[in-house]
């Protein structure tokens, strides 16, 4: 096993199948707790973090294990049901790089438990800019440390107490090799010139708003596109608003009370009675069968509700964003060269720099810029709306220039009608 300044390398993977400090308790009680921070703030260097959810069992994105690991500390496993404060862990962690993989996904259960890091290493972020194909945290660490890591348990039901000793062993190895991670990962990121990139990015993360605080969170449920007409979308919608009332109240992951297929069949179908509602094989579950009348009710109050009170059928982020790429041709051939050249033009830039192009520039941002680019189209205009767009300081640097000559080309190609 190795310690936290030696890691394998290229090769054959070496199985990480024990913590090297051995499995630490799990940390339950105040005492503890206060034990637990007192080591946290004695220790040094950034802090490997993580936190285990049942979102596929239970309602919401709670945490219901954490795991923390420092250079001087080793590592610790906290119960925040138990301990559902963890500001004093926050206190102690104020100045440290906490070190996540996905941060999106941790971010907001930690906040909820009153820890929110001030500075970020996301490792599978650092990945992407690196260019590696595949960043999941278990190839990773395989590919640059050489070590394999168990991923069986990751959609474990991490709500049930106590937690089995498997799951325990499976959350401390998720921070075991974290740091090392961190320190390969950031030396790359300097050995390519992206290490303000990072930055950049790392500060983004921190500073998103959660999926949860969107604007029209039924808007995610799977299968929408099946949907097309307004009606069928108001009953998604109330169908939706009543089954996150039910989980909500029972505790249980919305998905488990009545199925998002469940949903789209009914907004399609638009039973009226409980005969029709029972041929939707979703609607026949032990849980979604309880409240049959509920969701009659919902989908009769979209039925009947006036045209106004109907969602928008476009459900974009703002009434004044572009109409569907698809249609661009035909609406306004300009836009349309300008967008394909535009794509044309990050996708090279992003294939010299070892970039996945989402990652370059956000598609909503290079449609926005294509669709109504600023007038005139010159490169400081053009940086300007990107970062209104909201494009980190890089991406503008990188693609400002070659998106205002690309769009340019494009729509000069483009044979202008005649004014009569």
């Amino acid at each position: 096993m190795s310690t936290d300044s030696e890691v394998s390398g290229p090769g054959t993977p070496v199985p990480l199948l024990e913590p090297r400090d051995g499995l630490p308790p799990v940390v339950q009680d105040a005492d503890a707790l206060a034990e637990a921070i007192g080591r946290l703030a004695s220790g040094h260097g950034p802090v490997a973090v993580d936190a285990e959810r049942a979102s596929g069992y239970r309602y919401g994105q709670r945490a219901y294990l954490v795991q923390l690991r420092r250079g001087g500390a080793g590592t610790m496993l906290i119960d925040p049901i138990a301990c559902p404060d963890l500001s004093g862990v926050d206190a102690a962690l104020r100045d440290a790089e906490a070190i996540l993989h996905a941060a999106s996904q941790d971010l907001p259960c930690l906040a909820e438990v009153g820890f929110r890091p001030r500075q970020l290493f996301d490792t599978e972020l650092a990945g992407r800019l690196l260019g590696y194909p595949r960043v999941a945290l278990g190839t990773l660490v395989e590919e640059i440390l050489g070590f394999h890591l168990e991923k069986g348990h990751s959609a474990a039901d991490w709500s049930v107490r106590p937690l089995r000793e498997e799951l325990l062993r499976y959350a401390a190895l998720d921070v075991e090799v974290l740091i090392e991670l961190r320190d390969a990962l950031a030396a790359e990121l300097a050995e390519q010139g992206k290490t303000e990139w990072a930055r950049q990015e790392f500060a983004a993360a921190l500073a998103a708003k959660p999926a949860a605080a969107r604007a029209d969170p039924w808007r995610r449920t799977s299968g929408i596109h099946r949907v097309q007409s307004r009606r069928g979308l108001a009953v998604v919608r109330e169908l939706w608003m009543v089954r996150d009332r039910i989980a909500q109240a029972a505790d249980l992951s919305p998905r488990r009370v009545l199925p998002d297929s469940a949903i789209i069949d009914a907004a399609r179908a638009l039973p009226t009675n409980p005969p029709q509602l029972s041929r939707i094989s979703g609607f026949v579950g032990r849980q979604a069968r309880r409240h049959e009348k509920e969701w009659l009710a919902a989908v009769t109050k979209a039925r009947t509700s006036p045209d106004s009170d109907l969602p928008d059928a476009a459900g974009g982020p703002v009434p004044s964003g572009p109409p569907p790429a698809h249609r661009w041709a035909e609406r306004d051939p300009a836009a349309a060269a300008r967008l394909a050249a535009a794509r044309a033009a990050v996708t090279a830039i992003a294939e010299a720099n070892r970039l996945p192009v989402e990652n370059l520039l956000a598609p909503d941002a290079l449609r926005r810029l294509s669709w109504d680019p600023p007038q005139p189209a010159d490169a400081a205009a053009v940086s300007l709306a990107l970062s209104g767009y909201g494009a980190r300081p890089w991406q503008v640097e990188l693609t400002a220039g070659p998106l205002t000559e690309a769009m340019n080309a494009g729509e000069a190609e483009v044979e202008k009608p005649g004014d009569g």
